[in-house]
């Protein structure tokens, strides 16, 4: 999520769900070099070569978040334009120019002209309940998309009768509950908005049976991951850095402890992560992404010549990352934790 991004507004005409033009991809098969790894300790080795390219795939976007890999090797990226309202899909078998299309727009809110809303897409996507899971910053909600007929279902829009601000970033656990995170980013006035119901910005369960339950209202969370172990969950916090909780086995939090000190680090910012298969934290800031070890240890960064505001680690052996008005990867060792 860039805060200094302002919304375009999509109207309810603009509701296609078709394959129309959009961002171009930048060149078939050869793509250009725009980071490197940054290797702080032997161990990232495990994880990705030191001399790996960091390669831009697709442009165009007026804010790219979010993406998600769907199917298995030979599957494909959606990927968020969140203040462009659209959900964009790229596939690396396809090449060319046509590797790029829009999969659905709008991709939230879709009725008339507002005042209140400064990003009206989706943002963070997973996949979930047999679909895409979406953070809906723009209906102010967590919503289900058929992936074949694109219908959406709306699973979560209130808590103790308020409207949620705007869901951001979302993660699956094992037992089928969907955690998310719920910063006022897609309401004009973001952390002032005068369309906030809330004078908090919450971390939810949403469990199977669409029940919605607090974990913690007192953080300013952005990303958001769970340990492989379904045991700790971690969050972007806007003022400190990276927080975790311990939960217990019906995953309610009994512990906070802070996980990384942006400050104590000199990491600038904070963003979306990812958490892999060994339970390494992939989190994104100004850097790039910040590779940290289950304990906290930081062991590499993949910059960019751009900001990276959040990554997926997908089938085909590649970690993309979602980098202001672009999509960029690099080919990793690690995997994504599936069940």
């Amino acid at each position: 999520m860039n805060p200094t991004l302002s919304m375009t507004r999509r109207g309810a005409a603009a509701s296609i769900l078709a394959f129309a033009a959009a961002p171009a991809l930048a060149k078939a098969e050869t793509y250009p070099v725009v980071g490197k790894v940054e290797r702080l300790d032997p161990a990232l080795d495990a994880l990705v070569d030191a001399d790996a390219p960091v390669e831009l795939v697709l442009d165009g976007f007026t804010w790219s978040e979010g993406p998600v890999w769907v199917g298995g090797q030979d599957g494909f990226l959606l990927v968020s334009d969140v203040p462009a309202n659209k959900i964009l899909r790229w596939s690396p078998q396809k090449g060319g120019k046509g590797g790029g299309a829009v999969w659905l727009s709008p991709s939230g809110y879709a009725g008339p002209e507002t005042n209140s809303l400064r990003e009206a897409g989706s943002n963070g996507l997973i996949l979930a309940r047999g679909g895409l899971v979406v953070g809906d910053s723009g209906n102010r909600c967590v919503s289900r998309i058929d992936l074949k007929t694109r219908r959406k279902t709306v699973l979560a829009s209130s808590f103790e009768g308020k409207r949620l601000n705007s869901p951001n970033d979302l993660v699956l656990a094992r037992d089928g509950a969907i955690y998310f995170t719920d910063p006022p980013w897609g309401l004009k006035g973001d952390w002032r908005s005068p369309y906030r119901q809330t004078d908090y910005s919450g971390v939810y369960r949403l469990g199977v049976d669409n029940v919605l339950t607090m974990i913690d209202r007192t953080v300013e969370p952005n990303g958001i991951g769970l340990s492989p172990d379904g045991r700790t969950l971690y969050a972007t916090d806007r003022k400190s850095g990276w927080v975790a909780w311990d939960l217990d086995a019906k995953g309610a939090p009994t512990a906070r402890r802070q996980f990384i000190d942006r400050l104590a680090t000199g990491i600038n910012g904070g963003d979306g992560l990812k958490v892999d298969r060994g339970g390494n934290l992939w989190a994104s800031s100004k850097d790039g992404i910040s590779i940290f070890t289950p304990a906290g240890r930081r062991i590499g960064i993949i910059r960019a010549d751009d900001v990276i505001s959040n990554c997926e680690l997908a089938a085909d052996g590649h970690l993309y990352m979602s980098s202001n008005h672009r999509v960029i990867r690099v080919r990793v060792k690690a995997r994504k934790l599936a069940f």
